[in-house]
């Protein structure tokens, strides 16, 4: 989600909300990685088909949230995607069985 953010008249400096390790929303001059879902706890790579289907519907929209790579994702507590990162999702599904 792109955040525009002036830095004078003359000059646009664009930042990205983006979601850190500890789960809290900070802005970045780097644009995320991943994507994911906020209510579903998930993240997923950006041409994935299952989050574009949902957002084409109207859903996931107001649920979006990013991450700069997958390692924030991971510790801000999200899942891989089953669909698009499936080697991802099971390895996290094998993890989970162990516990």
């Amino acid at each position: 989600m792109k955040v525009p953010r002036e830095a004078c008249p003359a000059v646009r400096i664009e930042t990205w909300a983006l979601i850190g390790a500890d789960g809290v929303l900070y802005r970045s001059d780097l644009p995320g990685t991943l994507g994911g879902n906020r209510r579903g706890k998930l993240y997923g790579r950006f041409d994935c088909r299952a989050a574009l289907s949902a957002i084409a519907n109207g859903r996931y929209v107001k649920h979006r949230v990013f991450f700069i790579d997958e390692a924030t994702a991971i510790l801000a507590g999200y899942r891989p995607c089953a669909v698009c990162l499936p080697d991802q999702y099971a390895q996290w599904k094998a993890s989970r069985a162990i516990k």
